[in-house]
């Protein structure tokens, strides 16, 4: 049986929740599944090695509009899937189904305008497969030995973020990271990319520098050793911060411009922090980053370091 899934949304974290229902679809039918997504939810390197993905195909440009339905139609025609799974309301994504000659097409309902990313994607999974899904991703990677230093906690720095309204200012990073390394050797790895190199310049040129090495000329398949074998995450809601915690760390996220009920809730390794003021309700156009507490960050902070 050749089984599709469609996951079209853009990001590393919303790829990173919907692993455990992609791995549960793949095992309810004991079969590998083909995944369609975007290139900016870094499927390819992501599921590089898990087993229950076999199959990138990529939404490109050259996939929009009407010449891009057909083109895409066509492209998944050849492929000849008996059955294809369908993570969102869209009726684009649901004809080009239908005129891939996919006879069994399962998805959400059709126009939806609203939902819980986490919520939707589990009772879909649940009504296909009978079962109870849990909301926790694992992603495996195998034969990635830990070689860093025992006498150092180890930490992942989220200092970026998919725009300046979830972005923390730096120099609270740099105040935060001395403020740990007064209670213990820390190490800290900044996950930030090329275009955020005044920002990772500015961490690197503190006080602090000679502790921080960078992503920055490292893709996402490079990073997810390191990110695994850190003590714990610390940063904005980005896409480390679920790649921290599918890779069995605790993360310390700071929520303040988007929803922390369907982000920040679906698996304990991840530790909110919201704006002064808000309690499970920050959402997007909070605009919150100048109210979050440096305090509480601090305080969330320790009682992982201890």
């Amino acid at each position: 049986m050749k089984i599709l899934i469609i996951q079209q949304r853009y990001g590393i974290g919303d790829m990173v929740i919907f692993l455990p229902y992609i791995q549960a679809i793949s095992k309810k039918f004991d079969t590998p599944i083909s995944l369609l997504c975007k290139e900016s939810s870094k499927a390819t390197d992501i599921f590089e090695e898990d087993k229950h993905i076999n199959e990138i195909i990529t939404l490109d440009k050259e996939k929009d509009g009407l010449g891009g339905f057909f083109k895409l139609s066509k492209e998944l025609k050849k492929r000849n899937f008996d059955k294809a799974f369908i993570f969102n309301s869209s009726l684009r994504y649901n004809l080009v189904g239908k005129f891939s000659g996919i006879k069994s097409i399962h998805q959400y309902p059709l126009f939806r305008s609203k939902d819980n990313i986490v919520h939707s994607a589990k009772v879909f999974t649940e009504n296909i497969t009978g079962q109870i899904v849990s909301t926790e991703p694992n992603l495996k990677i195998q034969g990635k030995e830990n070689n860093f230093q025992k006498n150092f906690k180890h930490i992942c720095l989220g200092i970026s973020a998919s725009g300046p309204t979830k972005r923390w200012d730096i120099d609270n990073y740099v105040k935060l990271c001395r403020e740990l390394t007064k209670r213990e050797n820390c190490k800290f790895y900044i996950a930030a990319g090329k275009n955020d190199i005044d920002l990772i310049n500015k961490l690197k040129s503190s006080d602090i520098g000679n502790n921080c090495e960078s992503f920055e000329k490292l893709s996402i398949r490079e990073t997810l050793p390191i990110i695994k074998n850190c003590d714990f995450y610390i940063g904005s809601d980005t896409g480390f911060a679920h790649l921290s915690v599918a890779l069995g760390i605790k993360a310390l996220t700071l929520f303040m411009d988007s929803p922390v009920m369907a982000y920040g809730r679906y698996s304990p390794r991840m530790v909110t922090v919201e704006p002064e003021g808000e309690n499970d309700s920050t959402k997007h156009d909070t605009l919150g980053k100048n109210k979050i507490s440096f305090k509480k960050v601090l305080s969330e902070a320790i009682k992982l370091l201890d």
